[in-house]
């Protein structure tokens, strides 16, 4: 019997080893160490940021750019229907509110128009909006550009949640002079990224803040190291938090970070064999927006009757998963406002996500297809 092919599993080898190898000998593996700040220097050459600051988690990075940001008790802040979870959760940790808005079909991402409809309404109604959280989900950068602009007329704070989208880029081409030829992660006021390890590079567990503005950076370091004063003594000026990312995991990260090219590489690869195979087969795979480079994290496309196709590929070995229920549907945001719906239900309703392990061979991707297709007969 075939071995089952995972959806998303980190390819590590000699490098991975040689590092960690060093950190341990080092004894350096905690807190600090030099791996950490070599980590967020070169991830912040890399990404072409000014500032790159190292966290536990993508979740912790979104937690400390709205604590940053001044996000608190009584604010209101909007983030994408579809998306996982943790994009949202932290506003609440913050004791504001958050508000969802629907999909575009182009990218599906935020929907531009209701994301102004949203800021302006605010405006209108005396309770304006404090930050919009932008996903680049599943890899494909948001239509950034007029989101831009409506946070700057409407004075919202943006935050881009890059956690799926390390790598995906806006091209020379994009009709916005603020993003083109920049990477996601670098436009908004923070952004935010994830290695956990099913992203395109790991550091087993752990997240970035990356932002051009050097106090915004003093800041999110100071609340990441529990808000702790320099110097010999033990006074912390705020509440701060236990975000500080691990030496060994950022000895990881080094070692990832050095093959993220050939990473992506091959998850495009990967990707356009699927995008292909979609199209013949009359199926919409994630749509790419124009002038965008995705990091093709995560190959979905829209299958109908996918909980049944889906089942039949688990059932062949084959380890799809569905795109994310609507954050809005979601128990625990039960109540809250959502601005549209539509698309985002759509994707959650035939959204399918394939294996895309980097690692992942020719004849493990015929197999995927080819059950596919027997499951969609």
């Amino acid at each position: 019997m075939n071995e089952p092919i995972p959806l998303c599993v980190p390819d590590l080898g000699p490098d991975e080893e040689a590092m960690l190898v060093a950190c341990v000998r080092s004894t350096f593996v905690s807190s600090v160490g030099p791996f950490v700040d070599r980590f967020e220097r070169e991830f912040a050459t890399w990404i072409g940021s000014p500032h790159a600051i190292a966290c536990t988690s993508g979740t912790a990075a979104i937690h400390l750019a709205l604590r940053a940001l001044g996000v608190g008790p009584g604010d209101r802040v909007l983030c994408n229907d579809c998306t996982f979870i943790a994009s949202a959760n932290p506003v609440l940790y913050q004791c504001a509110s958050v508000e969802f808005i629907d999909s575009e079909t182009r990218s599906w991402n935020l929907d531009p128009a209701l994301v102004d409809a949203a800021l302006a309404d605010g405006i209108a109604t005396g309770r304006p909006y404090k930050a919009v959280i932008a996903v680049h989900i599943l890899g494909q950068p948001a239509d950034l550009g007029p989101i831009v602009d409506a946070c700057r007329r409407h004075g919202a704070a943006l935050i881009e949640d890059a956690a799926e989208s390390l790598g995906a880029a806006y091209l020379p081409s994009y009709p916005h002079a603020g993003c083109a030829g920049r990477q996601t992660g670098t436009i908004g006021a923070i952004g935010c990224f994830s290695f956990n390890g099913n992203k395109v590079m790991t550091t087993g567990g752990g997240g970035m803040c990356t932002t051009a503005d050097p106090a915004l950076a003093s800041l999110l370091k100071h609340l990441s190291t529990q808000a702790k004063l320099p110097g010999i003594g033990f006074t912390h000026d705020a509440v701060g938090y236990n975000y500080r990312m691990p030496n060994v995991n950022a000895a990881l990260g080094l070692a990832q970070l050095a093959r993220l090219p050939g990473f992506l590489a091959r998850k495009h690869a990967i990707a356009e064999r699927y995008r292909s195979w979609a199209e013949q087969h009359g199926l919409e795979y994630h749509p790419a927006l124009p002038g965008t480079r995705s990091s093709d994290w995560l190959p979905s496309l829209l299958v109908p009757q996918r909980d049944a196709v889906m089942a039949r590929l688990n059932a062949a070995g084959v380890m799809a998963r569905p795109v994310w229920a609507p954050l809005g549907m979601q128990p625990c945001h039960r109540g809250t406002r959502r601005w549209g719906g539509a698309v985002a239900e759509r994707i959650a309703r035939d959204g399918l996500s394939l294996p895309c392990s980097v690692r992942l061979e020719s004849s493990q991707q015929d197999r995927v297809l080819a059950a596919l297709d027997e499951a969609r007969s």
